[in-house]
């Protein structure tokens, strides 16, 4: 049975792209996007500004964990590549997603998708099901995220060690691009299919995410505007 701390965990790798978590409504110019807290945790600052004369948003975590996410309606049929780019200042030294008491990184972009959770076993369900006691609604039937790791080597696919629902592919890894743009190209549909086994279902929502709330740290990200193409 999973524990309160798993639950916990879990709301805040996933839920806030459901849209359970509270937030605070971003300005018109954001165009949809909103700050999520995310369940006994402190707030990352997110800002809009620009960086090397690019549009961007600004995320600053000292010990936090929360998203910056806008919800969105997308078909299966609809879905194909993505582009994004961020821009780190400083890795977190200690920190590793494949490590449940180290999961820090300073740059996600995550992507939630619906499914059939009646499919999921039964040991999932039930931490759906508590999760949702817990914080109001459902977690997605699936999350997908792109990090910038320390240490994992580049495409690295690494499975939540407290869900199996949540699964992140490294992207950037190590100090070498640091403090520079880095623009991304992803097909989500081949992506997720590597990740879970099958075709994704509709996206439902995407969200930046910088946190260092498990090392005790502080960490610092801008990114820019993530596009359907």
């Amino acid at each position: 049975m999973p524990t309160r701390r798993d639950l916990l965990a879990m709301t805040a790798a996933s839920l806030g792209l459901g849209g359970c978590a509270t937030h605070r409504d971003g300005p018109p110019s954001a165009e949809g996007w909103h700050d999520v807290r995310l369940p006994g945790k402190e707030q990352t600052l997110y800002r809009q500004t620009l960086l090397e004369g690019r549009r961007a948003i600004a995320a600053r975590s000292e010990r936090s964990a929360s998203m910056w996410r806008r919800k969105l309606s997308v078909p299966p049929s609809a879905l194909g590549e993505v582009s994004f780019s961020w821009w780190v200042r400083e890795l977190i030294g200690n920190a590793s997603v494949a490590d449940v008491d180290r999961e820090d990184s300073p740059a996600r972009v995550l992507f939630a998708f619906g499914g059939d959770v009646s499919r999921l076993p039964r040991r999932t369900r039930v931490m759906f099901e508590l999760a949702e006691a817990l914080s109001g609604e459902a977690p997605p039937f699936a999350t997908l995220m792109y990090v910038w790791e320390a240490q994992a080597p580049l495409e690295s696919l690494i499975v939540n060690p407290r869900s199996d629902r949540i699964r992140k592919i490294v992207v950037d890894s190590g100090n070498s691009q640091l403090r520079r743009w880095r623009d991304h190209r992803r097909n989500l549909v081949t992506d997720y299919h590597r990740a879970f086994g099958e075709a994704p279902g509709p996206l439902l929502a995407v969200a930046l995410m910088t946190d260092s709330d498990n090392t005790s740290s502080t960490a610092e990200a801008f990114y820019g505007p993530v596009t359907l193409l």
